[in-house]
């Protein structure tokens, strides 16, 4: 197993790293996700970013007519991912007004549009559908060098504002009626956390997929929530595990020629059951 698996670094390293990476850098943001209770959030954002390529992909047609071929390039494309997680993360980071929607029902609405608009912008483009249709059932296997380098540093990021801010964070997260008692600025800091959220997924989704990129947002965090009593450890926890079990996967889908983001889900789904156990015990 392990022998079949180095003879395929040659070919697939790029996609083997920006996957583990991609994988520690959504475990770290899963954790406000889960700690805030919107795990259903997670899902509405990715979805929402595939809108967003989805629009890119329908712009590009029209812009090939109109001589606008850096519509058509993969850099429009995850710019048109990123704004759209972002702007789905900001809306739902807004508190709702008195009488108004729910943050569930916001979510819900979100997901729903946005798994059926794309849909109905490419009907008759057989390119666009395909791709849409390769986000929804994710692949790995179109990493970019430049996306690893991006995985990196955006982790690398992350971490170094979870270690410095880990206790505002921890406060926003847990009880933002006593982070607003104590003089922190709720709103700046909840909307400055919607756009890394935003940013993370829709730099995922694009290299990725749906499912991947839902899946090592929230079951990394689920597997931390499990083994840790507090948010604080959870903060490198999560990562590890999702960086960890990424790699595994991609190691037996090798070695049983499977789906390597499928066989990543997979064993974390089989994590969170293992250690579901160990959170009742405790």
């Amino acid at each position: 197993m392990i022998r079949s698996f180095l003879d395929s670094w040659a070919l697939f390293s790029v996609t083997y790293l920006a996957g583990t990476t991609m994988a520690a850098l959504l475990g770290l943001v899963g954790v406000w996700v889960v700690a805030r209770q919107q795990v259903f959030l997670g899902a509405a954002i990715a979805q929402a970013s595939t809108l967003g390529i989805a629009i890119g992909l329908w712009a590009a047609g029209l812009g090939a007519a109109a001589g606008a071929a850096w519509l058509e390039s993969r850099a429009a494309a995850d710019l048109a991912a990123a704004a759209a997680s972002v702007t789905t993360a900001l809306l739902t980071a807004v508190p709702r007004r008195p009488g108004g929607a729910g943050a569930e029902a916001r979510t819900a609405w979100i997901f729903l549009a946005a798994a059926s608009v794309p849909v109905l912008l490419l009907a008759h483009s057989p390119h666009g559908l395909e791709e849409v249709h390769r986000l929804m059932f994710s692949s790995l296997l179109g990493a970019h060098a430049s996306e690893l380098a991006v995985f990196a540093v955006a982790a690398a990021a992350s971490a170094l504002a979870a270690a410095r801010w880990h206790d505002r964070l921890r406060l926003l997260a847990m009880d933002p009626e006593m982070a607003a008692a104590v003089g922190i600025p709720v709103r700046r800091w909840l909307r400055g956390v919607a756009i890394w959220l935003g940013l993370a997924i829709g730099l995922s989704i694009r290299a990725s997929g749906l499912i991947y990129t839902f899946g090592c947002l929230v079951l990394p965090a689920l597997v931390a929530r499990n083994l840790c009593r507090e948010v604080a450890p959870m903060l490198w926890v999560a990562p590890l595990v999702g960086a960890g079990a990424a790699f595994a996967g991609f190691v037996l889908a090798n070695a049983a020629d499977l789906p390597p983001a499928h066989a990543a889900v997979a064993l974390l789904c089989g994590l969170v059951a293992v250690s579901a156990p160990l959170r009742r015990r405790g």
